[in-house]
């Protein structure tokens, strides 16, 4: 009976909470504090304060700690699975969906369409990056440029895979920043 409520307390706010953690959160504590009783407002407070000091997704984090809290490794699991099931369904819907349509000219249009923005939005991001490695460091725009034309080479010219480029980037901020 516990696990299933578990369940029901972070897939109902999973289901309802569009946006992610933030708009989540609320959801949560009216499962976990109201209907549940598992914690107290102020328990449920530094619960929150904890998941937020920690890296990743927040509703995540909290519902690995009170699922474990209340059930164990089981209630964890189940809370983990019960706050990615929502999304984890409509995922495959969609793609299930994408996958039965893909010869539709409207499917077709539509990823034609999708790819340009995708590729604007990764040039801001860039750009941003850019600008923020210029005005928080003096010498940030020369490591930059170092790792982002040492990538294009690596990627473009001599064909090593991303991972090895991603790897490569990390160590040279490890050694020189």
């Amino acid at each position: 009976m516990i696990y299933w409520q578990i369940f029901l307390a972070f897939f109902i706010p999973g289901i309802l909470g569009y946006g992610g953690g933030p708009s989540s959160i609320p959801l949560i504590e009216n499962e976990v504090v109201g209907t549940y009783g598992w914690l107290t407002v102020n328990e449920f407070s530094e619960v929150l304060a904890l998941g937020n000091a920690l890296p990743g997704p927040i509703a995540t984090k909290m519902a690995g700690y009170i699922g474990y809290q209340q059930a164990g490794v089981l209630g964890a699991v189940v809370a983990l699975f019960a706050t990615v099931a929502p999304s984890m369904i409509l995922m495959i819907t969609l793609l299930g969906l994408l996958l039965k349509y893909k010869e539709s000219p409207q499917v077709k249009k539509m990823t034609q369409l999708v790819r340009p923005a995708i590729a604007v939005l990764l040039g801001i991001m860039t750009v941003n990056f850019f600008v923020n490695s210029i005005s928080t460091d003096g010498a940030g725009y020369i490591h930059t440029l170092i790792i982002g034309i040492a990538s294009l080479f690596l990627l473009e010219k001599w064909k090593i895979h991303p991972a090895y480029v991603i790897a490569g980037a990390l160590a040279y901020g490890a050694i020189f920043l």
